[in-house]
């Protein structure tokens, strides 16, 4: 089964310094049909105006990774963390028990773009904990690059972000004409979002920049660029 969205179907939200279209329900959004994907619960795309963004604000019990994909992110949260983060880095914060953060761009000149993005936990009541990690742009256009994973043994110092969630996070940037393929375990969930560019799936499906696919029961994913394109792939259970 292989559920398209369409970019332009997406709730938009518009605060002047803050632009975000929301992928499930978020904030002044609500639809009861559209609350998760498994345990994936807010997929946020965010711009954030130059020196502006998120004042001091709770979270709990929730795993939330958030991808730059163009600017500078300043984190600063309760239990001492102060991190920037921009294209090539992977931030991942467990709220667990509870901790405040702030986000902001810190540029005066250059507005920020991010994703955001929230997973149920395998397991409440955890210490909270955040983690900054740099994977290796170049080896994207490879094929399909782990940033994210909650399999320790995949996880790598500096390069794979831990998470607490029996899932894993991918980035490629296949370019025109060529193919990456993921093989999914039975019974996974997949979800595919079109970062830039076009990309058909399975030789029958096409997305657009920022369209998505929720997909279950389909083990083998061929991923093929129209043009230069970069997707990103979420392993779910």
């Amino acid at each position: 089964m292989l559920q398209i969205h369409r970019a332009g179907d997406r709730f938009q939200s518009d605060h002047g310094w803050l632009r975000s279209s929301f992928s499930f329900s978020f904030a002044d959004y609500y639809d009861p049909n559209n609350m998760q994907f498994g345990p994936m619960r807010v997929l946020n795309d965010d711009w954030i105006a130059p020196s502006k963004g998120f004042g001091m604000h709770p979270h709990q019990e929730m795993e939330i990774v958030t991808v730059v994909l163009n600017g500078l992110l300043e984190h600063k949260d309760s239990i001492g963390n102060t991190a920037q983060t921009t294209w090539g880095g992977i931030q991942r914060m467990s709220a667990g028990t509870g901790l405040f953060h702030s986000e902001y761009n810190r540029s005066e000149e250059e507005s920020l773009e991010l994703l955001q993005m929230w997973f149920l936990p395998a397991v409440t009541g955890l210490k909270p904990s955040y983690e900054t990690t740099a994977f290796d742009t170049d080896a994207l256009k490879e094929g399909l690059t782990l940033i994210v994973s909650g399999d320790e043994t995949k996880q790598q110092a500096g390069r794979v972000a831990s998470i607490h969630q029996d899932m894993s996070i991918y980035l490629s940037e296949p370019q025109k004409g060529s193919s990456h393929v993921y093989t999914a375990e039975q019974g996974r969930r997949t979800l595919l979002f079109v970062l830039e560019g076009t990309i058909d799936v399975n030789g029958d499906t096409t997305l657009f920049r920022r369209d998505s696919a929720r997909i279950a029961d389909e083990q083998e994913l061929v991923l093929t660029a129209s043009e230069n394109s970069r997707v990103m792939l979420i392993d779910l259970p």
